[in-house]
């Protein structure tokens, strides 16, 4: 009988584990908690953890306890320690929503996510770091300053979803929470070597979420494997009543069947379009490494057999992404909203944490939405840009039936990791950061970033961009794509 591997496991694999006594649920749980004290709290400190639950082991216990007595799982997810963003309220462990204005937040009410993933077995083992209320594409919080890329610690690990990214990178759970306005799941997933997927808004529940953007935001899996993410999928995905955009689970006849779906997948069965011009300059050297990498990978695509159709552009690509960006305008709204709506909360409105400074110095997007309106719908200009955003969707479903492709193809996003230093300098700023992540968000169409491999040492990503509900076709493809090019490596930490 094999020694059970702590490093890398699957939830199949611990699983497996349990049946043949060769892990326990306790165990498992305390060698990621040890973990995460020695390479978060302690030697290289990525800060990718806030808050470790109190609760863990004892609730690693009762499971394993549970599991003794009747021989059977308690879920899907039973006695699988998760990684959740803290952006999402869990009862009776601090929830900071990255803010040090929430410091001392502790929820008496799980998100409805956190309740899902409760009642399939799971422990939340840990709460992660994320940009002041995730408003940005870095790490930079006022909670835990920066979020270290545990394949170069002095790089980015992005945002806003940073501590998830980096925390699974880094072995510190087995499965991963993320939330994704503008690229916050797909970001991280891109630097840090692991996947993300960002689902068409309503197939999960935002409800006990902090807000930027409630039309473009939700939840999602950040994974090291493609099966891991399907459990997460067939966990998360369902009607809520708390949330009204939930009605889209009812539109898609996938829902409970995305990890079967996996079965028989092949990546020959799916037409790619390559979109050229959401590659960044060859001549710039942060995207040329980049584009080199990504464009390998198409090249491997069409070797085994994937019908690849080159060449394709997006008309105006700039111009689309700027008349589709209300992050500004929308979110002050969004999160006074959310505030009000909390009695035990340490501030009521936005302006309360931005005439404090309560937010990192470095989050520069929380100076555009405290310039933003109150009340957006007043703003002239306000329902042309929610429409260009259904334009926007039309012109990119247009792209992919005019070409017969399936998904469009590009990188994640069009730099290496940032150093701290490029970023300090003030080489980019949130809302000028050359991440097409905002291509799928803007347009509300469900992407994934899969591991291309690596640029040196630093990891790159690509991103498939689907129809509307196409989640199942995405995994199936990334699911073959990552059985036949294993392009995950554990970080050397």
């Amino acid at each position: 009988m094999s020694a059970f591997s702590f490093k890398e496991a699957t939830v199949s694999s611990f699983h497996e584990g349990l049946r043949t006594k060769t892990v326990t649920g306790t165990a498992l749980a305390g060698w990621y908690l040890e973990r995460i004290e020695a390479l978060n709290n302690q030697g290289p400190s990525l800060q990718a953890v806030v808050t470790v639950s109190p609760f863990a082991m004892e609730e690693a216990r009762a499971l394993d306890e549970y599991f003794e007595r009747t021989g059977t799982l308690k879920g899907p997810l039973h006695g699988v320690p998760v990684l959740v963003k803290d952006q999402a309220e869990t009862a009776g462990i601090r929830t900071t929503f990255g803010s040090r204005a929430f410091a001392e937040y502790v929820p008496d009410q799980d998100a409805t996510l956190i309740k899902r993933l409760r009642e399939a077995g799971a422990i939340v083992i840990a709460k992660t770091s994320m940009c002041d209320f995730a408003a940005g594409w870095f790490s930079f919080s006022s909670m835990t300053d920066h979020t270290k890329n545990p394949y170069d610690l002095d790089r980015e690990s992005g945002g806003s979803s940073a501590g998830t990214g980096a925390g699974i990178a880094a072995n510190f759970g087995l499965i991963g929470i993320g939330e994704d306005t503008g690229g916050s799941i797909r970001l991280p997933s891109s630097f840090n070597n692991v996947f993300g997927l960002r689902v068409t808004t309503g197939l999960i529940s935002r409800n006990g979420f902090s807000p930027l953007v409630h039309f473009q935001d939700t939840a999602g899996p950040i994974t090291r494997t493609v099966q891991d993410a399907a459990k997460l999928m067939d966990v998360l995905v369902g009607f809520d009543r708390g949330d009204a955009f939930t009605s889209a689970a009812g539109l898609t006849s996938d829902a409970g069947r995305y990890e079967a779906a996996l079965d028989g997948a092949r990546m020959q069965q799916y037409r790619v379009g390559v979109v050229a011009n959401a590659f960044g300059p060859d001549a710039d050297p942060d995207s040329a490494p980049v584009n080199d990498k990504v464009r390998a990978t198409v090249a491997w695509l069409k070797e085994q057999g994937v019908a690849v159709v080159e060449e394709l552009n997006i008309p105006d690509l700039d111009r689309w992404i700027a008349d589709t960006s209300l992050y500004a305008v929308q979110s002050k709204k969004d999160i006074n909203a959310f505030l009000a709506k909390r009695p035990n909360a340490p501030v009521k409105h936005f302006e309360d944490i931005y005439e404090a400074r309560l937010f990192h110095p470095m989050n520069d997007l929380f100076h555009d939405i405290h310039e933003g309106p109150a009340e957006p719908e007043n703003e002239e200009g306000y329902y042309r840009m929610r429409v260009r955003q259904e334009e926007f969707r039309r012109a990119l479903l247009y792209l992919m039936v005019d070409n017969d492709v399936d998904f469009l193809l590009y990188p994640t996003v069009q730099v290496l990791p940032p150093t701290r230093e490029a970023l300090r300098s003030g080489k980019w700023t949130s809302l000028a950061f050359p991440t097409n992540t905002v291509i799928a968000s803007q347009s509300g169409l469900p992407a994934m970033s899969v591991p291309a491999g690596f640029a040196g040492h630093l990891p790159v990503g690509f991103e498939l961009v689907g129809k509307p509900f196409a989640e199942a076709d995405l995994l199936r493809f990334a699911h073959d794509y990552e059985r036949q090019a294993s392009p995950r490596k554990e970080p050397a930490l």
